[in-house]
C-alpha cells in the first residue's frame, strides 16, 4: 500500500549536477540519480546558468531516482542545494528574467568596492556577519534588479521575485515564494540577531522588500508538492539547507568540536559557534540551521574560493586530467608554491585584488612538482583557517572531511600533517544530500535529534605525522607566498593567520630590502 516503506527523497542542487538520493527509516540510501548542469562564463568574471536549465536538471535527477523506487513510498523531501546564487523571476508568470548568477561570479565587485568606500563595509559585516563580496547575493540582487527594474517599481508593487537557487527550486515545486532561513544568512540581506531581514541591509543595496522571499526554516512541513515532474502531488517539503550546511548537518555537527571541511569547487570550513558570537576579521558568522524546538543555530564560516577548480585549471594547462595530475603529482614541490587567487582570495584574507602567482620554480621544476604545488595549496588554504580558528579558541583537533577530493588519501594526509590535527573522511559521498535527507526527517517527525547522532558513520582517519620543523618551513614558504598576492592595502591591513599578521607587521616582504618594511 502507498507509503508502506517510508522513504525520504533528497534534492542536492550544485555548481555543475544535481544529484537525488532515496532513503530509508535505517537512514541507508537505496537509489542514487543525477544530472548534469552546464556552467556558463560569458565574460572574464562572470560565471552563470541558465535558470530553467536548473530546474530542468533536478527534474532530470528526480526522474532518473523515481524509476528506481515506488513514488507513493515518498513521504517527505529534502533539499540541498548551492548557495549564494540568485535568480529574479516574474511572480504571475513564473517567467524567469535572469540567468542565475553563480556564487562563483565576481561582475559586482565594482559594486561592492563602491559600497565599501562609501562606508558601508562595517555595517554589512555588523548586521548580517558576512564581508562585503561579491560572493554572496546582496551585490547580485542590486545588479540584477538594476538589469531589470532600474527604478524598482515592480519590485515595490510585488511583480518580481529575487531568489537563491533552494528559493527558486521550492517555487517550481509548491509555488511558493520561500527561502530557508541558512541560506538567508548567506544574502548580506539577514540581521543575525532577529532573523529577519535587514531595513539598513535593504537600504544599502537597494532591494525592496517585497521582492524577497518569505523566511522558513530548516525543518517542518514547509511547503507541498504540486506540478514537478514525475513526483505526485500533495508530498511535503521538510527539510531544506544549503549545501555547506547540510554536510555539516550530515556530520552530527551539532555535537561539541566537530569542524566540517567540504573539498569541492572551492571549499568550505564550517563550525557550530555553540551560543559564542566572538569572530575573527577572517571568518564569517552564519545561521548553520534553524529547527523549530531551538530557533537558529549560529556558526563560524570559511569560504575558500578556489581548491578543486585550481586542479581543473592546472590539469588544463599540462594537458591532462585532473586525475592523472594527482596521480602523477611529486612527493615534494621542489620550493614552487603556488597561491590560486584567480579571482582574489577569500577566507581567511578577503582580499578581491590579491593575484595568483608561483614561485620557486626553476629549469630543473617539472609538471610533477607543479601538480604537487596546485595539491599543496588546498592544504595550505585549509590550514590557514585552521589557524584562525585557532585564535579565537577554537582550534579543531579533527576535521571531519567530505566532497569529492577528500577521497584522495595523499591529499587528506597532507593536510592532517599540515594542521597538525586528525583529519576524519566520510566514506558517503554525497554528504550535502544525506543531511537534507537528515533534516527533512527530523522535519517529519522520521527520526528525533538523539536518533539521527547514534546513526552509524564510518570514517577513514588521517592523524598528523610530519614533523614540527618541516611543517613550520613548509607554513612559513607559503605565508611569504600569500603575502606577495595580496594588495597593498591588505598588507597594511592583514586578516586571519596571526603568523602572517607578525609577517605583515615585523617583516620586509620576502626579497624585498629592509626599508620595504610596513610600520
Amino acid at each position: 500500500m502507498p507509503g508502506s516503506r517510508p522513504l525520504i527523497l533528497s534534492i542536492d542542487q550544485g555548481t555543475s549536477s544535481t544529484k537525488a538520493l532515496v532513503v530509508d527509516a535505517g537512514g541507508r540510501i537505496i537509489a542514487r540519480g543525477s544530472a548534469p548542469l552546464a556552467l556558463q562564463t560569458p565574460m572574464p568574471g562572470w560565471v552563470q546558468h541558465d535558470a530553467m536549465a536548473v530546474i530542468e536538471s533536478c527534474a532530470r535527477a528526480v526522474d532518473d531516482v523515481l524509476a528506481q523506487v515506488d513514488s507513493a513510498d515518498i513521504v517527505a523531501i529534502g533539499i540541498s542545494n548551492q548557495r549564494e546564487s540568485l535568480v529574479v523571476w516574474e511572480r504571475a508568470t513564473g517567467t524567469p528574467l535572469s540567468p542565475v548568477l553563480s556564487w562563483q561570479d565576481r561582475r559586482t565587485t565594482e559594486t561592492c568596492a563602491r559600497l565599501w568606500e562609501a562606508g558601508h563595509g562595517p555595517a554589512v559585516r555588523r548586521i548580517s556577519g558576512l564581508h562585503l563580496d561579491p560572493m554572496f547575493s546582496a551585490a547580485k540582487a542590486a545588479w540584477l534588479l538594476d538589469e531589470v527594474d532600474p527604478s524598482r517599481a515592480r519590485s515595490r508593487a510585488g511583480e518580481l521575485c529575487l531568489g537563491t537557487i533552494d528559493s527558486w527550486l521550492l517555487w517550481h515545486l509548491s509555488g511558493e515564494h520561500l527561502i530557508e532561513a541558512g541560506n538567508a544568512s548567506r544574502t548580506s540581506l539577514l540581521d543575525l540577531e532577529t532573523g529577519a531581514w535587514s531595513d539598513e541591509l535593504l537600504s544599502i543595496f537597494s532591494v525592496p522588500l517585497s521582492v524577497l522571499p518569505r523566511i522558513i526554516p530548516s525543518a517542518g512541513m514547509l511547503a507541498t508538492t504540486r506540478g514537478f515532474s514525475a513526483l505526485p502531488d500533495g508530498i511535503p517539503v521538510t527539510g531544506v539547507l544549503g549545501d555547506s550546511h547540510a554536510a555539516l548537518f550530515a556530520h552530527a555537527g551539532w555535537l561539541p568540536g566537530i569542524t566540517k571541511v567540504t573539498y569541492g569547487t572551492g571549499s568550505s570550513l564550517m563550525r557550530v559557534s555553540n551560543g559564542t558570537n566572538e569572530v575573527a576579521d577572517g571568518l564569517c558568522r552564519t545561521v548553520a540551521w534553524s529547527l523549530p524546538a531551538e530557533g537558529a543555530t549560529l556558526a563560524w564560516e570559511a569560504n575558500i574560493l578556489s581548491t578543486g577548480a585550481t586542479l581543473v585549471w592546472m590539469a588544463s594547462l599540462l594537458g591532462t586530467s585532473v586525475d592523472e595530475l594527482v596521480r602523477d603529482a611529486a612527493d615534494d614541490s621542489g620550493g614552487v608554491t603556488l597561491v590560486p587567487a584567480f579571482n582574489g582570495l577569500g577566507a581567511p584574507w578577503w582580499d578581491n585584488d590579491a593575484q595568483a602567482l608561483m614561485l620557486g620554480m626553476s629549469l630543473a621544476t617539472s609538471r610533477r612538482e607543479l601538480a604537487r604545488a596546485a595539491l599543496d595549496s588546498i592544504v595550505h588554504q585549509v590550514a590557514d583557517v585552521v589557524s584562525t580558528l585557532a585564535g579565537i579558541g577554537a582550534a579543531p583537533t579533527v576535521l571531519v572531511a567530505d566532497g569529492g577530493m577528500s577521497a584522495n588519501r595523499m591529499l587528506m594526509q597532507r593536510q592532517a600533517d599540515m594542521c597538525a590535527a586528525s583529519v576524519e573522511v566520510a566514506s558517503t559521498a554525497e554528504l550535502s544530500a544525506l543531511g537534507a535527507a537528515h533534516a527533512a526527517g527530523v522535519g517529519c517527525g522520521m527520526w528525533t535529534i538523539s536518533e539521527l547522532e547514534a546513526m552509524p558513520r564510518e570514517y577513514e582517519s588521517f592523524s598528523p605525522v610530519m614533523d614540527a620543523t618541516a611543517r613550520e618551513r613548509m607554513r612559513e614558504g607559503w605565508r611569504g607566498a600569500v603575502v606577495r598576492s595580496l594588495s597593498t592595502e591588505q598588507r597594511v591591513k592583514p586578516h586571519g593567520d596571526q603568523r602572517a599578521h607578525e609577517m605583515h607587521e615585523n617583516q620586509s616582504l620576502p626579497g624585498e630590502p629592509a626599508e620595504g618594511r610596513k610600520s
